[in-house]
């Protein structure tokens, strides 16, 4: 890890030691679909969830490299886990400059002093991807001191575990926003209104990252608390979020999760008609190699893109995204190669791997969003230096 700072370094070590913890528990939680609210309390009470928090406010301030490398560590031992992380790291890195001052220190202070998760709550059964556009449903009506929101959002990850519900809404139509405003409504997780239920425990992968469906009925959010507002038609979408690396770093930590075990597998495997470990054959080998060399390359252009910082390109994360997530697909898939038919039972966690890493191809951007991002920048590229 000469390549790292003492921070990162230590960054890193906290991660493995809390992965070693958690590893043990993820096959039974998997198995029940059981959100691993347990962990929370030692992330807390390891300081894994200050880093990302000012130091002003009780945090760590960590640099994005240390919190980068730090989520595909937590991620070999606990994907699900790690998302969670993922999505605080993202929502707090980014809210800082675009929320008003005074919300920012609250929500940081707060999380600071008794853990838990933040994240977006963006998604609906009939909005899609909010990374395609559309205006969400989530209505807040005027009451006194603020507003109060009647909506149903899906896919928020974490809901167990979460401590504030950065919530899409639409604000009524004014004169200076005909079609309505946009904005985000920064919801508590005791008011009263709120509710969540689970309807994610039996799906495909991540079972256990509590990415249930969250309801609001009439819930009060203060004036205050309502941020980001932005009329209906006017302005472009929000800037790219370097902050959401860490969460591309899951997918390349399930992705080595899964190469570690395969490695494992050839090592201890011996059929009686070889009479050698299975490692020890060509094809293994290169299958190996062929996984090690995809992980590594996905890794140094999240690295580099997480190095760079708040200066991080757009193009650099959506390949940084793009990589991580499809380089963690391929991966488990040849994975599941070298075991063999014992890849497809639970006396192994590569059909768990194989089964986590398609979540990915799912957050945003998605493939054809990310590809074409990266394609428009080429293309500007070209056109600025032709003749």
């Amino acid at each position: 890890m000469t390549e790292f700072s003492a921070q990162q370094q230590e960054a890193i070590a906290r991660a493995d030691a809390l992965a070693a913890r958690f590893a043990p528990r993820v096959e039974s939680d998997d198995r029940e679909g059981r959100f691993a609210i347990g962990n929370w309390r030692e992330l807390h009470e390891s300081g894994y969830l200050r880093a990302p928090l000012p130091r002003a406010y009780g945090g760590e301030g960590a640099d994005l490299l240390s919190l980068t490398v730090a989520q595909e560590h937590l991620a070999r031992g606990d994907a699900a886990t790690a998302l969670v992380t993922g999505m605080l790291i993202s929502v707090i890195g980014r809210a800082a400059g675009v929320w008003p001052e005074p919300v920012h220190a609250e929500i940081c202070r707060d999380l600071a002093t008794h853990g838990g998760g933040i994240n977006n709550c963006v998604t609906e059964a009939d909005l899609g991807s909010i990374s395609r556009g559309g205006t969400p449903g989530t209505l807040a009506e005027p009451a006194e001191g603020g507003w109060r929101i009647t909506g149903r959002k899906i896919f928020v990850t974490g809901a167990p575990a979460l401590r504030w519900f950065v919530t899409a809404i639409v604000l009524p139509p004014t004169a200076e926003a005909p079609q309505g405003t946009l904005a985000s409504a920064i919801v508590r997780h005791d008011s009263p209104g709120l509710s969540w239920q689970d309807t994610w425990s039996d799906s495909l992968g991540l079972r256990t990252c509590g990415n249930f469906d969250v309801h609001y009925a009439g819930v009060f959010v203060p004036e205050g608390r309502i941020v980001e507002r932005r009329a209906i038609g006017r302005g472009g979408r929000p800037a790219a979020n370097p902050y959401a690396l860490p969460i591309a770093a899951v997918y390349l930590g399930i992705a080595q999760a899964a190469c570690d075990a395969a490695c494992d597998y050839a090592n201890g495997r011996v059929p009686s008609a070889l009479g050698k470990p299975i490692a020890e054959t060509a094809h293994i080998q290169q299958w190996i190699g062929q996984m090690q060399v995809q992980i590594e390359a996905a890794r140094a252009v999240l690295h580099q893109a997480a190095r760079a910082g708040a200066a991080a390109t757009a193009p650099a994360i959506a390949a940084a995204k793009y990589l991580c997530t499809n380089t963690a697909c391929t991966v488990t898939d040849t994975a599941l190669r070298v075991a063999g038919g014992f890849s497809l039972t639970r006396a192994l966690p590569l059909e768990r791997h194989f089964r986590d890493a398609r979540a990915g191809l799912f957050q945003p951007p998605q493939d054809d969003l990310a590809l074409g991002l990266i394609g428009r920048a080429a293309l500007t590229r070209r056109r600025a230096v032709s003749p």
